[in-house]
């Protein structure tokens, strides 16, 4: 075992974001060759703690659509939450504060922390935010790709005929749903949303927000990734920027598949922009994620290897892995009302 591999293993890793297939075919537990995050690879790769998301894709903005929207979020919650019974709530645990992700990796189970990808699953109800808290969300996404009723995205969806622009960031709703986010205790991601969505968001929200899977515009001119002064402003509020294993959001595509090399340059400009303490890395891992070097959960090792390669140290490799993602969650729990 090389210093590297012993520093990998002395983590408390934690990827922020990992789609789950959809239909579930009840297959967590095996080592696939379908999906990129079973139990196995998690093992394998040393990836103590992930948050499991329930992808929500973007429909008409209509009662049909929001029904049909909240009906597929409670049964992928469901499914998530029904995780420790499949496999065994000694190799796997719900975890909804940052102190039962850190007990269920002291006790060698991994820790998972449903999400909610895309707020549309809540239609124009803000109560039932608190519902998805319940069934054990700790962070929504406010968007896709393509506005809601709650904000607008970064990426307009022409096929439901989106303007440029729906409601010049935030809506009314949206306003709504993120201070009962605030109430109950959940994180807003910011990821997807447009750049007025996202700085709108950061001054609506009382807690600091993140983007759990984006990356840094200056790097790569993609409309999914952060400028300079979305992550100045992410830096003042107190929030956070997971740097994710998306290719076409690491490097241009005619430059070639991304590597993890291309990950860590990413990490290591946020860092020297905005400080170490507001970046991290997540996978994007069964939702399009996956990059030379971190191709799967398997491979996890080989991001620390990057970031040492980077010249981080191992303190701040603990935060930029999960320890910053962990004080995030801590700060939205204490300021819960209700």
């Amino acid at each position: 075992m090389n210093d590297d591999t012993r520093q990998h293993d002395a983590l408390l890793t934690l990827d922020t974001h990992i789609d789950i297939p959809w239909p579930d075919r009840g297959d967590f537990g095996d080592d696939t060759v379908t999906r990129q995050v079973d139990l196995p690879k998690l093992r394998k790769g040393g990836l103590k703690a992930v948050c499991l998301a329930a992808y929500i894709p973007q429909g008409r903005r209509n009662a049909l659509g929001h029904d049909q929207a909240w009906v597929r979020v409670e049964q992928m919650l469901r499914v998530i939450g029904g995780l420790p019974d499949a496999v065994g709530d000694d190799q796997v645990r719900l975890c909804g504060t940052a102190e039962s992700v850190r007990s269920a990796v002291a006790a060698g189970a991994v820790a998972i922390v449903p999400a909610v990808e895309n707020g549309y699953a809540i239609g124009d109800d803000p109560g039932r935010v608190r519902q998805l808290y319940a069934l054990g969300a700790r962070y929504m996404t406010l968007t896709h790709n393509g506005h809601n009723v709650l904000a607008d995205a970064a990426i307009p969806r022409a096929d439901l005929d989106d303007p440029v622009a729906l409601h010049g960031g935030l809506s009314a709703l949206g306003r709504e749903a993120i201070s009962a986010m605030n109430d109950c205790g959940m994180l807003v991601d910011i990821s997807h949303v447009s750049r007025d969505s996202m700085l709108q968001a950061v001054e609506c929200s009382r807690t600091p927000v993140v983007a759990t899977h984006s990356c840094a515009r200056a790097l790569c001119d993609h409309p999914r990734n952060l400028d300079d002064r979305q992550l100045d402003r992410l830096a003042e509020s107190g929030g956070l920027v997971q740097v994710t294993a998306m290719s076409s959001f690491l490097k241009a595509p005619a430059l070639g598949r991304a590597t993890v090399d291309d990950l860590a340059h990413h990490v290591a400009y946020i860092a020297r922009r905005i400080g170490v303490a507001h970046v991290g890395v997540s996978s994007d891992f069964d939702g399009g994620g996956g990059i030379e070097g971190w191709s799967d959960a398997a491979q996890g090792a080989n991001v620390t290897a990057a970031l040492v390669r980077q010249g981080f140290t191992p303190e701040e490799i603990v935060a930029i892995w999960g320890g910053n993602f962990l004080r995030l969650m801590e700060l939205a729990e204490s300021a819960r009302r209700g």
